[in-house]
C-alpha cells in the first residue's frame, strides 16, 4: 500500500528506502535531490545513508573553487620538484563514493556543468594550468535543496539523478516514531515478472508529461534493485509500482488524462461464414494478440499508484513551472555583469595587471610548469615569471532587475486584468527590497500606450498611481509592446536587467496609426514581438483569454515564456512572475 503524500511516516519510510537503494549503486542511480532545511531530520537521514555506503563521502563546500573541485597544479609540490605535479580535486577523491552538496539550489552554472559532465562519463577531464589528464570519478550526488519557494536545483543536474525526496513536512518525532523500514518488495506478493517493464515505465512517464528519457531508464534501474532486495531476477508489477512512485511521481508535469468511458457493446453479429481450414499450428490472421492485454492492465495499475503518490503541491508547481527568463544565474538579486575593478571574483584570465587586479596565485600556477626550461643551473632566482604568465581577476557585480508589466487595459475584461496586474505589482513590490528589484507598469488601451508607473521600489507610490488607472476601449497591442521595449532598452543601457511581463488575450484590433482592423493590428503586434526577439529582451506572456491562439503566437514570435492563466488572480500572476524571473 503506497503512503499518502501528506503522511509523514510514509514519507520518512520512502526516504529511508531511497537511501538504501541509492547506497547499492550510487553512480548508476546518479543521486538524490533531498529537499529539507538544515536540522536533525536531515542529519538523521544522512546518518542512515552513511551507514550503508561503502565508498568515500565528500562534502562540497559552497562556492568551491575550480582548483579544489576538479584539481589542478599542486603549486608547492611543483616548485619543490621542478616538474608539474597534479593535485586531485574533490570529484576525483570521491571516486567510488558520494558527494554531498549543500545549498544545491545556488550552484553556479559552471559548477552544474562540471558535475553533470562528470556524472555522464564517470571520468574527470583535467585540462588546466598546462596539464591534461583523465581521472576516474564515478560517484553519486546528494543535492541538499534548502531553497525557499521558487528556488530549486538546476534541472540539468536534477534530471540525471534518479530520486527526489521532500522531508520538509517531516518532524523529528515523525522520524523517530515511524515504523522500522523494511524493503517493500520483500514482503509483497511476488507475482509473475512484468511482461515489458521498459514499455510500461515509458507509457507512465508519457502520461504524466515527463519528457526526459532518463526518467524511465532510472526507474527501471530502481525496479531491478527493488526486485533484487526480494531475491527476484526480474522486476514484477509490484517492483514497477515502487520504482514509478519513487522516480516518476516527483517528476510529473501534468495530470494524466481521465480514462475513456467504455464503448457500448455492439449488437450480436451475424453468423460467421464458413472459413477454409487453417493450419493448427498457425493462429488465425485476425486473432487479437493477447500479449497486449497484460501490459495495458499493468500500465493502468502503475498509473493509479503514481497518481496516488503525486506531490500535494503539484498544481501550484505546474502553474509557476518552466525555465527562467533571466540570462544570468545570479540568484534572486539580478543577473551578473562583468566589471574590471569591482565585484565578486569568479576566476582569472590572461591580461595586463595595469588594467585589472593581479591574481598572484593564478600567475604562479601559470609560471610553475616552465621553470626548468627558463632557469639555468646557476640562476639563483627561485621563480621566473614572464608577461605571458600574468593573470588578472575576473570580477562580476550584481545588476538590478526591473520587471515591466505591460497590461492590456482594453475591452470588457479590462477591469479584471487591471485588478490582477495591480495586485501582482503590490505583491512583488512588497518583496522588492529583499530581491533588489524594481517594478514598472505600461498600460495600453484605446489608441495609445503609456508608462503609468516608472521603475520604482516604492509600494506607496505604486498604490497611489494605480488607484485611478482607467480601462476600456480598443487593443493597441503593438503600441504597448513598443512602449515596453523602449523602456526595457533604456533600463538595459543604464546597466539594469529588464524583464517584460505581458498580460493580454492577444486579440489586437488597433494599429499603430490608431485605425481599427484586426488583420493589420495583428500583423503589427507580431512584428513588435519579433523586435523583442531581435533585441534579446526576455518576455513572459500571461494569456488571460479563453482562446489560446493570439497570445501563444506572440510568445513564439518573441521567443518568450508562455503561461495560460484565463482565471488568474494577483497571487497566481505574481507566482508565475517570480518563477519566470528567479
Amino acid at each position: 500500500m503506497a503512503p499518502e503524500p501528506d503522511d509523514p511516516a510514509g514519507v520518512w519510510n520512502d526516504a529511508l528506502h531511497a537511501a538504501t537503494l541509492f547506497a547499492a549503486d550510487p553512480h548508476g542511480l546518479g543521486g538524490i535531490v533531498l529537499r529539507a532545511g538544515a536540522g536533525p531530520v536531515r542529519d538523521l537521514w544522512l546518518d542512515h545513508l552513511r551507514d550503508r555506503l561503502t565508498g568515500p563521502v565528500r562534502r562540497m563546500p559552497p562556492g568551491i573553487a575550480d582548483d579544489r573541485l576538479i584539481g589542478g597544479l599542486d603549486l608547492p609540490a611543483t616548485l619543490r620538484a621542478g616538474r608539474p605535479v597534479i593535485q586531485r580535486g574533490l570529484l576525483a577523491e570521491a571516486d567510488g563514493g558520494v558527494v554531498v552538496v549543500p545549498m544545491a539550489e545556488r550552484l553556479e552554472r559552471g559548477t552544474v556543468a562540471r558535475l553533470a559532465g562528470t556524472l555522464d562519463t564517470g571520468m574527470l577531464a583535467l585540462e588546466r594550468d598546462g596539464l591534461a589528464a583523465r581521472l576516474p570519478a564515478r560517484f553519486g550526488l546528494v543535492l541538499l535543496d534548502e531553497g525557499q519557494e521558487d528556488e530549486t536545483v538546476a534541472e540539468a543536474l536534477a534530471d540525471r539523478l534518479a530520486l527526489r525526496i521532500d522531508l520538509s513536512g517531516v518532524s523529528l518525532r515523525d522520524a523517530r516514531t515511524a515504523p522500522s523500514h523494511t524493503a517493500r518488495g520483500a514482503d509483497a506478493a511476488a507475482g509473475p515478472p512484468a511482461p515489458d517493464a521498459t514499455a510500461t515505465l515509458c507509457a507512465v512517464a508519457e502520461a504524466f508529461g515527463i519528457a526526459s528519457l532518463r526518467a524511465p531508464l532510472l526507474a527501471l534501474r530502481i525496479a531491478r534493485l527493488v526486485a533484487g532486495e526480494a531475491g527476484r531476477d526480474e522486476p514484477s508489477e509490484t517492483d514497477l509500482i515502487e520504482a514509478a512512485r519513487l522516480v516518476l511521481a516527483p517528476r510529473a508535469t501534468r495530470l494524466p488524462a481521465p480514462p475513456q468511458p467504455a464503448e457500448p457493446e455492439p449488437a450480436d453479429p451475424p453468423p460467421p461464414e464458413p472459413q477454409p481450414p487453417q493450419d493448427a499450428d498457425r493462429p488465425p490472421e485476425d486473432a487479437p494478440e493477447r500479449a497486449d492485454a497484460t501490459p495495458k492492465e499493468a500500465d493502468e495499475t502503475v498509473l493509479d499508484a503514481v497518481r496516488a503518490a503525486l506531490p500535494k503541491d503539484l498544481l501550484a508547481r505546474l502553474l509557476a513551472g518552466g525555465p527562467p527568463l533571466r540570462a544570468g544565474a545570479a540568484g534572486r538579486m539580478g543577473s551578473a555583469s562583468a566589471s574590471p575593478l569591482t565585484g565578486r571574483p569568479v576566476g582569472s584570465r590572461p591580461g595586463d595587471p595595469r588594467r585589472g587586479r593581479l591574481d598572484l596565485i593564478a600567475t604562479l600556477r601559470a609560471a610553475a610548469p616552465w621553470q626548468r626550461l627558463r632557469r639555468g643551473e646557476a640562476d639563483p632566482r627561485r621563480v621566473l615569471v614572464t608577461p605571458e604568465d600574468f593573470r588578472i581577476r575576473r570580477l562580476k557585480q550584481r545588476s538590478e532587475t526591473t520587471t515591466i508589466f505591460c497590461v492590456d487595459a482594453s475591452g470588457s475584461a479590462a477591469l479584471e486584468r487591471l485588478a490582477e496586474a495591480k495586485g501582482a505589482v503590490e505583491l512583488l513590490l512588497a518583496e522588492a527590497y529583499v530581491r533588489r528589484d524594481r517594478i514598472a507598469l505600461v498600460a495600453f488601451r484605446g489608441a495609445r500606450a503609456e508608462t503609468v508607473l516608472p521603475p520604482t521600489r516604492s509600494l506607496v507610490r505604486a498604490k497611489r498611481v494605480l488607484a485611478g488607472l482607467p480601462g476600456g476601449g480598443g487593443t493597441p497591442l503593438a503600441a504597448g509592446l513598443d512602449t515596453a521595449a523602449a523602456l526595457a532598452l533604456a533600463i538595459r543601457r543604464a546597466g539594469g536587467s529588464p524583464v517584460i511581463v505581458l498580460l493580454t488575450d492577444g486579440r489586437a484590433n488597433v494599429a499603430r496609426s490608431g485605425l481599427g482592423g484586426r488583420a493589420l493590428a495583428g500583423e503589427e503586434a507580431l512584428a513588435a514581438a519579433r523586435v523583442l526577439r531581435v533585441q534579446a529582451l526576455p518576455i513572459l506572456v500571461i494569456d488571460t483569454g479563453v482562446r489560446h491562439d493570439g497570445a501563444r503566437g506572440l510568445a513564439e514570435a518573441a521567443q518568450g515564456r508562455y503561461c495560460p492563466l484565463p482565471h488568474a488572480d494577483a497571487g497566481s500572476v505574481s507566482a508565475a512572475v517570480r518563477a519566470a524571473t528567479a
